[in-house]
């Protein structure tokens, strides 16, 4: 699996490593991911999904049912992605 966010998208961005005389070295700046179990009402089944901190954040303010939508809407994933436990 990548490191990208189901629910906002976000994934690694490359930077640079700055020392102290200005050196320059490439490194990765990975997503706060976390692999969550969430319950879905409308379903009425547990499902997980890879969201970072941001992406619990929008879940908790617009709910799970809307997260899940504008996800798919955004083309960030399809309901088949969706893993369901049980």
């Amino acid at each position: 699996m990548s490191k990208i966010c189901q629910i906002t998208g976000k994934k690694a961005m490359v930077g640079n490593n700055v020392s102290h005389s200005k050196r320059r070295t490439k490194r990765l700046f990975n997503v706060n991911l976390f692999t969550k179990k969430f319950f879905y009402v409308e379903e009425d089944c547990w499902i997980q999904l890879r969201v970072s901190a941001a992406g619990l954040k929008v879940i908790n303010r617009v709910g799970l049912d809307a997260a899940l939508k504008a996800a798919v809407v955004k083309g960030l994933l399809t309901w088949e992605d969706i893993k369901v436990l049980y």
